[in-house]
């Protein structure tokens, strides 16, 4: 699929850091290089600067961990969506109707906010959802439609 606007799960962001050699982390540097030369509209939820930071601080410690949580709060192209009252509302409402963890609720509640092409992730739990797709960063084609 050829992404315009997109919604980035934290499993991009944090492939990269804990797993450099991996093919996940090798297709989640093409996502993340898409964002920074602006060559797509980029959005992720304030959550994941919170578990970006909590993962690597448990793998890497908190060196790595600031050094992350400086990086990915000034990332070049992103935008945060953040935790709105109507935001949690709504990821109640999803977390009712499908079987998704709570934390899934609310980055699939972001995406959806912003009516997005993608909702780009390597986690297939969220293929349960019916509101947006899910792509893989494996797929992720960053060239705009005509």
């Amino acid at each position: 699929m050829d992404a315009k606007s997109i919604y980035i799960d934290s499993n991009i962001f944090i492939s990269p850091l804990i797993y450099e050699r991996s093919s996940q982390a090798t297709n989640s540097r093409k996502v993340l290089a898409a964002v920074e030369k602006g060559e797509v509209t980029a959005y992720t939820s304030t959550l994941t600067w919170d578990e970006v930071v909590w993962v690597v601080r448990r793998v890497l410690g908190r060196a790595d961990s600031i050094q992350a949580g400086e990086k990915l709060a000034a990332y070049p192209n992103l935008r945060f969506v953040p935790a709105s009252e109507e935001l949690i509302r709504s990821a109640q409402r999803l977390l009712s109707e499908y079987n998704i963890a709570p934390r899934d609720a609310i980055h699939l509640t972001s995406a959806i906010s912003k009516t997005v092409d993608a909702l780009v992730s390597d986690d297939s739990d969220l293929d349960v959802v019916r509101e947006i797709k899910r792509e893989s960063s494996a797929s992720f084609n960053p060239k705009k439609p005509d």
